[in-house]
């Protein structure tokens, strides 16, 4: 078939990475719902038909898949939903212990991200496959340059690892960039109100390079004390767990 570009379509072909990516999957926690985006022609769909879980969906845009993914796979007849996974409402499923899983279209993999964390009352888990820029500041820790809005709100609500690159040659069409794969695990309780915090980390990191003192203006605090003991460092300087004791005093 013709690729569409439009959709940002680069088929993983490599076995040993494919079987990688399972091994991941396998290393998650007892599965309810396994949800994987974007399956294409199915290269690892291949391995999740058998992962053990209640119910298992794919959820893919292309017309052209969605009709030959259940020919191919005769456990995914009725469970191929098609539409954009943007638009894709998550309480369809009373469940709130869904695994996403997938190779998300670098086009998209910002909004994939925001997708998931807005909407991690729902999702427990997930192993995904990112432009290795995006996955590095997904899973990067405070004091790098990769380090952002991205990183502190995901890590607020998961514990993130990033598990291994993956070469341009591993894809039919290889793409321009790296990927990356990581792992995620929502924690037992978010660390922080998730709008107060993304208030705050937007504020600050939109002026990444200037102190906190600075970026934070116009926000009022009701603990000076915690204010004045970061107010001289950048944002990047801070740990997630500062930004979320931080913005508990938003005023």
């Amino acid at each position: 078939m013709e690729l569409k570009k439009s959709l940002g379509q680069h088929f993983l072909k490599d076995i040993e990475v494919l079987e990688r990516i399972n091994a991941a999957v396998n290393q998650l926690d007892k599965m309810d719902i396994l949800i994987e985006v974007g399956p294409g022609m199915g290269a690892l769909t291949r391995y999740m038909v058998d992962t053990a879980c209640k119910e298992y969906y794919v959820i893919e845009k292309d017309d052209r898949f969605v009709v030959e993914l259940p020919k191919k796979f005769s456990k995914l007849e009725g469970k191929v939903l098609h539409q954009d996974v943007l638009e894709f409402d998550l309480d369809t499923f009373e469940s709130n212990s869904i695994t996403i899983v997938g190779n998300f279209p670098y086009n998209i993999s910002n909004l994939i991200m925001f997708w998931m964390i807005e909407h991690s009352n729902k999702i427990s888990q997930s192993v995904g496959m990112f432009q290795k820029e995006v996955a590095k500041r997904i899973a990067s820790p405070h004091g790098t340059k990769d380090y952002g809005i991205l990183s502190v709100l995901t890590q607020s609500l998961y514990e993130v690892e990033y598990l291994f690159d993956i070469a341009p040659e591993s894809f039919d069409p290889p793409p321009k960039v790296v990927s990356g794969i990581i792992s995620m695990k929502r924690r037992e309780k978010p660390l922080a109100d998730y709008n107060k915090l993304k208030k705050l980390v937007k504020a600050a990191f939109n002026q990444r390079r200037k102190m906190m003192s600075n970026s934070l203006k116009g926000l009022g605090f009701s603990d000076m004390e915690m204010y004045e003991q970061i107010k001289n460092l950048r944002p990047e300087q801070l740990s997630v767990a500062q930004f979320c004791e931080l913005s508990k005093f938003i005023a």
